[in-house]
């Protein structure tokens, strides 16, 4: 018998150990931050469990949501909350208030349900300086200033992928436990990848740069290998594979669209906090993704993040194209 695996397969590092280690490290916790992610955990669990009974797509977008700022309030940490399908914050009730803000997307790519794409919660948490006078201003706050950020995928297994400003880790949900388990500790990007994820099909509206790169990714220059093309079109399953293999995955400005598709607080800032977290990098065309100061909540922006090197090569055909 193997006992040194059986001794790896019973020390189960749970999403709730995780949390509690990084809170003990830093010795001005009180804990909040851990029973807020505990929260958004439950969450999570429950859209798994929705989202494998097969719920029609408008039915599961609903429930999402309203799953996700139940939880949110009653754990009794937030003042405010930002969610894709709601047009306004939620300002919680003073009595419950929290000092932190979450904004969320409850289920990102929910369009691709019915033909069996992976999908996902995406959340980005911020702290809020006065919790009894909070105002929108507060919420529209640079990426940068993120506490925690992190998704939930809902495909062939249920992957959390977490950072709390020291690293990336992903926990995997064990059915059997019902419990979010570590198995991909420390995730790093690597530094150049071989794979570009992009909708081609908007090519004939991107500008120069864009147009530039994708042409390199194909036809190289310097005797180096294309790189492969992977789009899911669910933006949770494509920047998982990219964390994971490495790339970039890109939706740019077009004509069409000229700040890009992406919601900033609660698609674009929580996946280039995590990549960041990684050792990657993110960039909107303009600046670095984490510096942009958002002015409205479901502010929109380009977006190119993954592997160091790719993204570097992206920010110096913008620059070039600049001059």
């Amino acid at each position: 018998m193997d006992h040194e695996a059986d001794a790896y397969r019973t020390d189960l590092m749970t999403i709730t150990r995780y949390v509690l280690n990084e809170q003990s490290r830093n010795p001005e916790a009180r804990g909040d931050l851990t029973i807020l992610l505990s929260h958004i955990v439950l969450g999570c669990k429950f859209v798994a469990s929705a989202v494998n009974k097969g719920e029609e797509q408008k039915k599961l977008d609903v429930l999402s949501n309203e799953v996700f700022v139940k939880a949110l309030v009653s754990s009794g940490r937030t003042c405010v909350l930002v969610s894709e399908e709601d047009e306004e914050a939620t300002f919680v009730d003073p009595a419950l208030r929290g000092k932190y803000c979450v904004c969320f997307d409850p289920l990102d790519g929910s369009s691709n349900i019915d033909c069996g794409v992976s999908i996902g919660t995406i959340f980005g948490i911020y702290m809020i300086k006065d919790k009894e006078n909070v105002t929108l201003e507060d919420v529209l706050q640079p990426g940068k200033n993120m506490v925690a950020a992190g998704y939930c995928m809902y495909g062939s297994s249920c992957t959390l992928v977490l950072s709390t400003g020291n690293g990336v880790n992903g926990f995997t949900l064990d059915p059997s436990l019902g419990e979010f388990i570590l198995t991909h500790p420390d995730i790093k990007i690597p530094e150049k990848g071989k794979i570009y994820s992009v909708n081609e099909g908007n090519a004939k509206n991107w500008d120069e740069p864009t147009a530039k790169f994708v042409e390199k990714c194909k036809f190289p220059k310097d005797g180096s290998s294309p790189k492969s093309l992977r789009y899911i079109g669910s933006m949770v399953a494509d920047v998982h594979r990219t964390l994971l293999y490495g790339g970039v995955f890109l939706y740019p400005a077009d004509k069409k669209s000229p700040n890009g598709k992406l919601r900033v607080l609660y698609e674009v800032f929580p996946m280039s906090f995590l990549m960041e977290q990684a050792g990657g990098q993110s960039f909107t065309g303009k600046e670095r993704a984490l510096d942009l100061v958002p002015t409205k909540i479901h502010e929109r922006s380009p977006i190119f993040l993954g592997s160091f090197d790719d993204v570097e090569e992206i920010k110096g055909l913008y620059a070039a194209q600049a001059k």
